[in-house]
């Protein structure tokens, strides 16, 4: 089955009575335009988004017969979560972790990313309260900057974190 665009999403969508099968995700799949891959009950499928910008998300349905309906399910991973007590608090953080490129996300009011250890450790010492947690991460802030280096070499944070992460 190749699938070259989203049908609609099961929130918006009458799926009731259809046999449900699970396309599951890591959440930095989401984002790929070109992706191989078997549902959890082993139906192959080939996502190819011709359009640039396309995002996987939640619930989304790739394919949908008159039995059967196939949706899109993000997997749980280890994330770091910060609840900030004030908006000034939220944009910061989001400033810090956005200038340092990482992936961010926003969901009930937390702020949260991937998981890395160098990163929670930087986040408390700078005086946030990062919580290590289980989470599906949904909503990926959409950035109009592609990751980068300053000096078009590596740049020097990448370097503090490879020497963090190789403490532990």
């Amino acid at each position: 089955m190749i699938v070259q665009e989203i049908i609609g999403n099961k929130s918006d969508y009458p799926i009731d009575g259809l046999e449900r099968d699970l396309l599951e995700l890591e959440w930095y799949e989401t984002t790929k335009r070109i992706q191989r891959k078997k549902t959890v009950k082993g139906m192959e499928i080939a996502i190819r988004f011709v359009k640039e910008g396309q995002r996987l998300r939640q619930g989304d349905i790739l394919y949908i017969d008159t039995e059967k309906v196939v949706l899109v399910h993000i997997l749980p991973c280890e994330a770091i979560v910060i609840i900030p007590d004030t908006l000034l608090e939220m944009g910061t953080v989001c400033y810090e972790i956005g200038n340092k490129h990482m992936p961010l996300f926003i969901q009930d009011n937390k702020v949260m990313m991937p998981f890395e250890m160098p990163m929670f450790r930087w986040l408390e010492a700078s005086g946030y309260r990062p919580e290590k947690q289980i989470v599906q991460l949904f909503h990926l802030l959409k950035s109009n900057v592609e990751p980068h280096g300053h000096s078009g070499n590596t740049s020097l944070f990448t370097k503090i974190l490879n020497l963090a992460a190789a403490k532990e």
